[in-house]
């Protein structure tokens, strides 16, 4: 392909990015459109190679294709020494590289650009892979996934990419094993591996199929078989009415499965606008809406939390072509900011203003690893980003309050300065996931887990925090030190506690959160709540419980200090504070008595925790602050108020006001504080019972906050037995301002009593009233 016809192509691409008026071209050449129209999604349009990042972007490209190109030999096993076809990760890896080199091929400033030499590679490479492995009479060993979606993607993307450079032949083949290795029947049984983001990713290979292969039934499948991705689940796999995503049926995902869902669907929808196979299906609108209801208020500053990265956090450095690349809760992040800004190409003016402030925001609050300039990015992001940078909306600042996840027992609270969030697991969502050799040890990610980021610490789960963590003692735990073996449980997601209390309530400035906790491959058993206040959380553990023959810890916190960190930590009766991190408050007679400290350097790697990553060893200086509840303790409890980002004053100055927190239950049956300055009074009960001037039928959460004349009581059921309950709320009420449907009042003056007929969903049903 000579330079001016490869410049004519990817015009030809920009303008089509746009979709074209009706019956602006004949329908011989929709497919010719569609494709190019492809090629501007894929390559990008509108930027300058010359001009950065573009162009040391491009320059790396076109280094690592003419390098793949220089070893790359063919024999029956592979195709590059390093990647054998088993385990058939190799062959996706392969046809990875080749679409690097169809890449240089193509675009200027590579210093390949049109080069005839480096296409006779690729084409050689393809006629190799089709011929020895990817093709209908092989049958799949391995991953499946490297089959069904890894492979044919980028088959089709190259395929797509070099079209007018291939034979009849070789479309027909890359076809035929695309039909072969994602047989229709795939598309049309919504069950197995074809659901939530993986549905997602096969359509995206299924719809590109037909449209190099001219076959519009396939087409129209694909587009067909996005529909029930779309509502609402219920279980499984899928996004949930409370904002949760779910992938491999127990799995909290939105980070990296939900990242996938998004991109996917965006380039599907971009794709076909316009088009006779156009995604007309309204529920497309829930999609839409999951950008601010689901996914960012899961986005701190350009990062995603862990919490909702599953086995992902595991990977660190991986073993690959561009291994500088880190993938950390900032490279997860950034692939959804992505993601939202290929999406909002599909969405309502209204809706893409509000996106794109978000993102302006989120590139504004970045400083680990800027957005702009990330390394994960090719050009097509790149170029799509730096237009939302550039455009007029506002930035949209960082939201205030909880945000709760019931479907995917998860939940996330923003307070001045901080942003924390807590993990959880039961009978529906997995202690923790692993699988392909990946996050072995993450054992206690769901036994009450508390990540939290105070202002210039936006790096602490980012800097080599996974590899050399004590997996015994992540922050806000609590657990039995018994020693577990690795995959501990069972693998995608398959250890899950009988636990059924697990959930939460809130007015949108407050929330009550609670685990009935019961510990992976151990005996422990406890009660965990969290109270999250304006400005902090107040976390409550009652009933610990073990007989393993060795210690249970509550972890009060376990911070990465970084390479060689100094930073002060004073102790003194009542309180605790690590400079610059923030602090905690001890109340009670007993303070900080039962507290235990430990300053320890650690050294790991990233592939001590994922067979597929960088063998280099780092180490980073750790500061854990733990409760030791002892030796098979029956009973135990303990009370401590997290105070992210706070200076040592206000610690100090918070644990010397004996008046601001009242604990008023602390045991099996419910756990409950008061604090008046808010307002606020909130309660976990296990099972029916009183605490303080709330009293209940049957187990539920009840959070009652007075602000002047009136107050809002808010009560869920995180057991979701779905029974009708009744609360009592002694204070007398004047009148009924406000009522959700499930909410009936049985009466009023002299104390509150109402009945409600709880969501299965965990949702929070609310009654607001004037006080008397």
């Amino acid at each position: 392909m000579t330079a001016s016809r490869r410049t004519f192509l990817l015009a030809a691409a920009l303008l089509a990015a746009a979709a074209p008026p009706a019956g602006a071209a004949p329908a011989d050449d929709e497919y010719a459109l569609l494709r190019r129209r492809w090629l501007g999604i894929a390559l990008g349009t509108g930027y300058d190679p010359t001009a950065e990042p573009y162009a040391s972007r491009l320059r790396r490209t076109g280094e690592l294709a003419r390098g793949f190109a220089e070893s790359m030999v063919p024999t029956a096993v592979s195709l590059w020494p390093d990647h054998p076809f088993d385990p058939p990760a190799g062959i996706t890896a392969s046809y990875s590289r080749l679409w690097t080199m169809t890449q240089a091929y193509l675009q200027e400033g590579t210093g390949s650009a049109g080069d005839e030499n480096l296409l006779a590679e690729v084409i050689r490479g393809l006629d190799h892979l089709s011929a020895t492995v990817y093709n209908p009479s092989t049958t799949r060993y391995g991953n499946w996934w490297e089959w069904q979606i890894g492979s044919p993607r980028l088959l089709m993307d190259i395929v797509a990419a070099l079209d007018e450079d291939l034979t009849d032949s070789h479309r027909a083949a890359a076809c035929a094993a695309v039909d072969h290795f994602v047989p229709d029947e795939m598309l049309r049984d919504y069950s197995g591996t074809s659901t939530g983001a993986n549905r997602v990713d096969l359509c995206r290979s299924v719809a590109l199929r037909g449209v190099l292969g001219r076959a519009p039934d396939k087409i129209a499948l694909a587009r067909d078989a996005l529909s029930p991705v779309f509502p609402y689940v219920t279980s499984g796999d899928g996004l949930y009415e409370d904002g949760s995503f779910v992938q491999h049926v127990q799995v909290a995902y939105s980070g990296t499965y939900g990242q996938v869902l998004l991109d996917g669907l965006g380039r599907l929808f971009a794709l076909l606008v316009g088009s006779r196979w156009e995604v007309t299906d309204p529920n497309r609108q829930i999609v839409l809406d999951s950008v601010e209801h689901a996914f960012a208020p899961l986005i701190h500053d350009g990062l995603v939390m862990d919490t909702v990265n599953g086995r992902a956090i595991s990977r660190g450095y991986l073993k690959s072509d561009d291994q500088h690349v880190l993938r950390s809760d900032h490279f997860h992040g950034q692939a959804l900011i992505a993601a939202i800004a290929l999406l909002a190409q599909g969405a309502s003016p209204a809706e893409r203003q509000r996106w794109h402030g978000l993102i302006k925001g989120w590139i504004a609050r970045d400083p680990v690893s800027p957005i702009l300039t990330a390394p994960q990015f090719g050009v097509a992001d790149l170029a799509r980003l730096h237009a939302v940078a550039g455009s007029a909306a506002p930035p949209a600042p960082e939201p205030v309050g909880p945000r709760l996840f019931p479907a995917m027992d998860r939940a996330v609270h923003r307070g001045p300065g901080f942003t924390a969030a807590v993990s959880m697991a039961s009978e529906r969502i997995a202690h923790y996931e692993c699988g392909n050799g990946e996050n072995p040890r993450g054992w206690h990610t769901g036994a009450g887990m508390t990540l939290w980021w105070a202002e210039g610490h936006a790096d602490q789960y980012t800097d080599w925090f996974w590899p050399t963590v004590d997996w015994y003692r992540l922050p806000g735990t609590t657990v039995s030190t018994k020693r577990l073996a690795d995959r501990e449980g069972g693998e995608w997601g398959a250890p899950r506690p009988a636990a059924r209390w697990v959930g939460g309530a809130t007015d949108g400035t407050c929330a009550a959160l609670g685990q009935h906790l019961k510990g992976l491959g151990s005996t422990l058993e406890a009660r965990k709540s969290w109270f999250c206040a304006v400005d902090c959380i107040v976390c409550l553990g009652a009933g610990i419980t073990a007989a393993d023959g060795v210690p249970v810890e509550t972890v009060v916190d376990n911070r990465s200090l970084g390479e060689g960190g100094t930073e002060t930590l004073t102790v003194r009766r009542g309180w605790a504070h690590l400079e610059g991190h923030g602090g905690w408050v001890f109340p009670g007679p007993a303070g900080t008595t039962a507290l235990r400290t430990l300053r320890e350097d650690r050294t790991g790697a990233w592939s001590d925790i994922n067979t597929t990553s960088t063998a280099e060893r780092r180490t980073r200086r750790w500061q854990t602050l733990w409760l030791d509840h002892g030796t098979d303790p029956v009973g135990a409890g303990y009370a401590y108020v997290l105070m992210p980002g706070a200076s040592r004053a206000a610690v100090a100055a918070r644990a010397a006001d004996r008046d601001w927190l009242r604990v008023l239950a602390n045991d099996t049956r419910r756990q409950a504080v008061h604090v008046p300055s808010l307002g606020l009074t909130a309660a976990n009960f296990w099972q029916a019972g009183s605490a303080g001037p709330l009293s209940v039928t049957a187990g539920a959460c009840v959070l009652v906050r007075r602000r002047g004349h009136t107050a809002t009581l808010s009560v869920s059921e995180p057991p979701r037995t779905g029974e009708p309950l009744e609360v009592v709320w002694d204070r007398p009420v004047r009148a009924v301002l406000r009522v959700d449907p499930s909410v009936e009042v049985l009466a009023t003056g002299r104390r509150l009593r109402v009945r409600v007929t709880p969501s299965m969903a965990c949702a929070t049903q609310e009654c607001e009233v004037a006080l008397s």
